[in-house]
């Protein structure tokens, strides 16, 4: 138990220590596997680092067979020894929850940590661009506590679109090309020209999808720098986002697209009703279906080939 051992993602937190504190004085150790509370259940979980923050105790847990994305700083009050007398607590209250098939103690019951499948579904969603953001956020103790993973809005992205993300993801972090900017159309002109669609197809124009529009270029606009954007585009960034410009007027639909993938993290944190929640669902799908229809207009091919300065030889972009 008192061995360390040095996790994958040991180098994904931003933490304010690199020193892990000696675990005979933690409750937990790294590399030990848990049971995790998030939201109403259990899931199994593995330690992948401890450290002592303001006299308590902090975890960084990865939850066995979910994304990365996942992966955060959690308290001993989440935490469980992974004993036979809790794993039937776990299973009791799953019961309670009325699992289905999207159970999380029937997948966590491989021993790898990720499936073929996972890894895939990984790549698609943007190869984890948001786990640095993500990260900052929790130890900002804004974290996601009271978020049950099955809450999640699902929002199907159309197969192209997808290839899109995987296209964009590669020519990023695999060929050190960056997305021009300023981008024409950009995110305000895509939506804009959506507006004007619906307004068209409809016979007017409703309150409720342009409210829905200025919903998304805000999220866009605070989302952008904070989880939207991969290691190596920061500097780019920074230099092309300046004296309070919104990144809705310098980014286009690259950037916008991978906004998609994140919303329903975004939006489990929001109280909305269910009803409410379903036509936003309607409504989002329906615009992805007006990006994929206008893709070779929205979208570029190619980006540039400009040197990236920026994070290169790090070797970890996801």
């Amino acid at each position: 138990m008192g061995n360390s051992s040095k996790d994958d993602s040991a180098s994904d937190g931003d933490t304010s220590s690199g020193d892990t504190p000696p675990s005979k004085s933690s409750l937990y150790s790294e590399g030990e596997k848990v049971l995790a509370y998030h939201g109403p259940r259990l899931y199994e979980a593995k330690v992948q680092k401890a450290e002592l923050r303001k006299k308590e105790w902090r975890y960084f847990v990865h939850y066995l067979g979910w994304n990365k994305n996942w992966d955060e700083w959690v308290g001993v009050d989440r935490l469980m020894k992974h004993t036979e007398e809790n794993v039937v607590k776990q299973q009791a209250l799953d019961k309670k929850q009325g699992v289905d098939k999207n159970v999380k103690s029937g997948r966590s019951a491989q021993t790898k940590p990720k499936s073929s499948t996972d890894a895939k579904v990984e790549k698609e969603d943007l190869k984890n661009n948001v786990s640095k953001g993500k990260k900052r956020k929790s130890e900002s103790g804004v974290e996601k506590d009271n978020v049950s993973l099955e809450k999640l809005v699902k929002i199907q992205i159309p197969s192209t679109l997808r290839k899109q993300l995987v296209d964009d993801w590669e020519f990023v972090t695999q060929q050190d090309k960056l997305v021009k900017l300023p981008r024409s159309p950009t995110v305000d002109d895509i939506l804009t020209k959506y507006l004007e669609y619906r307004a068209k197809k409809d016979g007017m124009m409703t309150d409720s999808i342009g409210e829905i529009l200025k919903g998304i270029r805000c999220y866009f606009d605070k989302a952008l720098p904070v989880m939207l954007l991969y290691k190596k585009e920061r500097k780019q960034y920074h230099e092309a986002v300046v004296d309070n410009v919104s990144p809705s007027t310098v980014y286009g639909a690259e950037h916008l697209l991978r906004l998609f993938v994140k919303l329903p993290e975004l939006l489990a944190f929001v109280n909305i009703e269910e009803e409410t929640l379903t036509r936003l669902q309607q409504k989002v799908l329906d615009f992805l279906k007006f990006l994929q229809k206008n893709q070779s207009t929205f979208f570029l091919s190619a980006y540039d080939g400009s040197k990236v300065s920026e994070g290169k030889g790090k070797g970890k972009d996801d």
